[in-house]
């Protein structure tokens, strides 16, 4: 199916509305389920060099990033969302836009979970541009665009306690998710300059690691 990029009822939601808390925590099931963030666990310890942070690009509520932290990896920050109140003290919360932020220059290693999706071709223009100047690593988990995904979490929603906002975006979200290396390409990543490796999952994820070469 093409891609369709239509709008999320999260983004619409006050931080600490009670849908929006009921929504995280559903989330929080999907990528434990999607294996998420022990992909990026195991991942990017070995693209980080000594004295390098990595940026987490739509951190919301932490929850990526905190785990991470754990593992002892150096994460900062970036969402329109407030810090945290468990954020790490010595860590970084950059609370804008990732389309204007102009500290991109900091980081060698970009990264973000299920964000890129929110974003028509021309914004990932944009952010590619500001990305492959700066940025040594980019590194994405996304939903693959793949009907079954959309009917296996519509199956799964009563056993998740998926509120009416997660049912919603779960489903426009994999609509707005990328297949093969569409991601790369969105970005406009220059093959001379850069190489990149995409996988889709058996449990949803359209994973991308892109490397300066």
């Amino acid at each position: 199916m093409q891609r369709k990029l239509q709008p999320e009822i999260l983004d619409t939601l006050p931080p600490d509305h009670p849908d929006a808390l009921h929504s995280r925590r559903n989330i929080r099931q999907l990528n434990a389920l999607m294996g998420n963030f022990r992909w990026f666990a195991a991942t990017l310890p070995g693209l980080l060099r000594p004295g390098e942070r990595a940026l987490e690009l739509g951190a919301g509520d932490g929850a990526l990033g905190l785990a991470l932290a754990r593992r002892g990896l150096p994460v900062d920050g970036l969402d329109f969302w407030p810090r945290p109140v468990d954020w790490p003290r010595e860590a970084a919360w950059h609370r804008t836009d990732l389309r204007s932020f102009t500290g991109y220059g900091g980081y060698a290693v970009v990264f973000g979970n299920l964000i890129f999706h929110h974003f028509s071709a021309a914004e990932l223009a944009v952010l590619g541009g500001a990305l492959s100047s700066t940025a040594q690593v980019i590194v994405a988990c996304e939903p693959s665009r793949r009907r079954r995904f959309q009917f296996l979490l519509r199956g799964a929603g009563p056993l998740l306690h998926a509120n009416y906002v997660t049912r919603h975006d779960a489903h426009v979200s994999i609509a707005a998710g990328f297949i093969g290396d569409e991601l790369a390409r969105a970005l406009g990543l220059d093959e001379k300059a850069w190489t990149w490796r995409c996988a889709g999952t058996a449990f949803g994820s359209n994973r991308m690691i892109a490397r300066r070469r």
